[in-house]
C-alpha cells in the first residue's frame, strides 16, 4: 500500500526508514539528516534522460528511463529490504514526481508498506527554511578565545539543557585554524539540514544555548533570520584568566602540524600584519608555541571586541570565572539563563 504524507506527517511517524531515491550527486549535495540512498538513476544516467527529454520528447525520456532502471528492480528491493526488514518504508525524489512513484511502485507490489513525501525533498527544503524563521530563546555565550565555549556547552548539555552546537554541526571550530587539519565541513545544504532538524527538537520557549559565532564558520553561513536572532539575544559574556586561556589554546592548537599552522597563519596575514604573521610563523617553526599562541590571540581578542562592540550594551552581561570548575560555570549559566528568562516573561506581563 503506498499512501502520501506530508513531511511533517513522517516526522511523526516516528522510526521509519527514509529513502533518497535522487542521484548520489544529489543526495551528497544535501539529504534529509538519517536518509538512506537508493538512487534511482546514475549521475550519468539522470544527465542521459534530461538530455532525452530536451532534445525529443517527454515519452522518450520516459522509456529511455525503463531501459535503464530495468535490470535494477531486484537489487532495489533487495536494498531496501537491508534499509527496513519489517518492509515499512517512506521515501522521496525531488519533487515527489515520477522517480518516487516508480520506486514506490516497486516495493509496493513486493508487500512495503510505502509512505511517499509529498512534494519531495523540496518540500522538506521548505520546512528547513521556516525553522529558521520561528522565534527562540536563545541565549548567546561569549569569551574570548579559548575561554573554553565548546566544552561549557558541552557540559550544560549534560546537565539537561538545550544547546546547539554550531561548530560541531559545521565541522569547523570557526577560526583559520578551525578545520583542526582533519575536520571536513558539509555542504552548505547539508549543515542547514542538520541545523534546523536539531532546532526542531528542542522546545522553542525555553532556553537554547548557541555560541557566539561570525556568520561563516568556514564555508558554511548561518542562516540570516537565525543569525539575526543571535545578534539581538542575551550574551553572556564569560570572562577567564589570561593564563587559563593559553592554556586552553595549547591542549587544542600546540599539537597540531606546523606546516598546517603555517599555512593558516599565512592566509590572515593581511589581518594579522606583517611583524606579527613573521613572529608566530617563527615560533611555530621553532616549537615555541606559546609564543605562537600569544601572537594569534592578540588577532582574535580584537576581533571578539569588535564584535561585541556592535551589540546593544543592554544585552551583554560578564560572567567571570577562573575557568577550572566546569560543572560550577555550566550551573552559573544555567542559572543565569533563568533569572534573564523571568525578567523577560515580567516585561511581557507588565507590557500586557
Amino acid at each position: 500500500m503506498v499512501q502520501t504524507i506530508t513531511i511533517e506527517e513522517f516526522f511523526a511517524l516516528g522510526t521509519i526508514p527514509i529513502i533518497d531515491v535522487r542521484t548520489p550527486a544529489e543526495f551528497t549535495k544535501g539529504h534529509i539528516p538519517g536518509a538512506f540512498n537508493v538512487p534511482l538513476f546514475s549521475n550519468e544516467e539522470r544527465i542521459l534522460i534530461g538530455t532525452t527529454y530536451k532534445k525529443q520528447r517527454r515519452e522518450e525520456a520516459i522509456l529511455k528511463g525503463f531501459d535503464l532502471v530495468g535490470p535494477k528492480w531486484s537489487g532495489f528491493i533487495k536494498d531496501c529490504i537491508k534499509i527496513s526488514p519489517q518492509k515499512r518504508i517512506a521515501l522521496h525524489c525531488w519533487r515527489g514526481g515520477m522517480r518516487s512513484a516508480a520506486m514506490a511502485w516497486a516495493l509496493d507490489l513486493y508487500g512495503f508498506k510505502v509512505y511517499t513525501i509529498k512534494g519531495g525533498y523540496k518540500s522538506y527544503r521548505a520546512w528547513v527554511r521556516s525553522n529558521f524563521e520561528k522565534p527562540y530563546q536563545l541565549f548567546v555565550l561569549g569569551g574570548m578565545t579559548g575561554s573554553g565555549k565548546t566544552k561549557l556547552l558541552q557540559q550544560m548539555q549534560m546537565q539537561h539543557q538545550q544547546v546547539i552546537d554550531f561548530e560541531e554541526l559545521a565541522q569547523h571550530k570557526g577560526s583559520a585554524y578551525g578545520s583542526m587539519n582533519h575536520l571536513v565541513q558539509p555542504s552548505q545544504e547539508q549543515f542547514e539540514n542538520n541545523l534546523a532538524l536539531s532546532f526542531s527538537q528542542l522546545d522553542a520557549i525555553k532556553p537554547i544555548w548557541v555560541e557566539d559565532e561570525c556568520q561563516m564558520i568556514g564555508r558554511c553561513s548561518i542562516p540570516l533570520p537565525l543569525w539575526q536572532q543571535m545578534r539581538q539575544a542575551i550574551v553572556a559574556d564569560f570572562q577567564i584568566p589570561y593564563r587559563e586561556r593559553v592554556n586552553n589554546l595549547m591542549k587544542e592548537y600546540a599539537v597540531l602540524d606546523k606546516n598546517f599552522l603555517v599555512e593558516c597563519t599565512q592566509r590572515i596575514s593581511k589581518r594579522l600584519g606583517p611583524l606579527e604573521t613573521k613572529l608566530a610563523i617563527t615560533a611555530i617553526n621553532e616549537n615555541q608555541m606559546e609564543t605562537f599562541i600569544k601572537t594569534v590571540m592578540v588577532y582574535y581578542d580584537k576581533q571578539y571586541f569588535k564584535g561585541l562592540s556592535k551589540r546593544a550594551d543592554e544585552k551583554i552581561f560578564a560572567i567571570k570565572s577562573n575557568g577550572t570548575h566546569l560543572e560550577e560555570d555550566s550551573r552559573l549559566l544555567i542559572d543565569f539563563s533563568h533569572i534573564q528568562q523571568k525578567k523577560t516573561f515580567k516585561k511581557i506581563a507588565d507590557g500586557i
